[in-house]
């Protein structure tokens, strides 16, 4: 730190306190916005899907849970049914979690399962098409 010993010194120290000031102060809001529009929930729900979509590992753990979920409340559904006995709602729980909890263990072999199964819908025979065209001169 300096000494200050006039009077026009310290004008030129107030004047540039306040400078510094205003600069930091303009960082400081932005750094502010920049941090309100980081919690936002909207911005969080798009970073994590921004991050999803960027990690391969993200992206197969949230596809084998979501299977995995899928098949166990339909596999729920298909027990369970339209019943009001309270012993079947908890059977057609526990087999839905037990499905669930399968699916999302093993999916490598419920991909695969899953390949072959669109493969047999996949295929189509190929008809062959033939096209002649006849032109006659006139």
């Amino acid at each position: 730190m300096q000494r200050i010993t006039s009077e026009s010194s310290l004008r030129e120290a107030i004047l540039l306190l306040k400078s510094k000031q205003a600069d930091e102060e303009k960082l400081l809001k932005e750094q502010f916005l920049l941090t309100v529009n980081s919690i936002k929930p909207l911005n969080l729900i798009k970073g994590f899907f921004k991050d999803a979509s960027g990690s391969q590992d993200i992206k197969d753990n949230l596809v084998s849970t979501s299977v995995g979920l899928t098949a166990g409340y339909v596999s729920k559904l298909l027990f369970q049914g339209m019943t009001k006995n309270p012993v079947k709602k908890l059977l057609g729980t526990a087999i839905m979690f037990g499905i669930t909890n399968i699916i999302a263990k093993n999916p490598e072999a419920i991909k695969s399962i899953g390949k072959r199964f669109f493969k047999l819908f996949r295929k189509k025979q190929e008809i062959p098409i033939s096209v002649t065209v006849n032109i006659e001169d006139e």
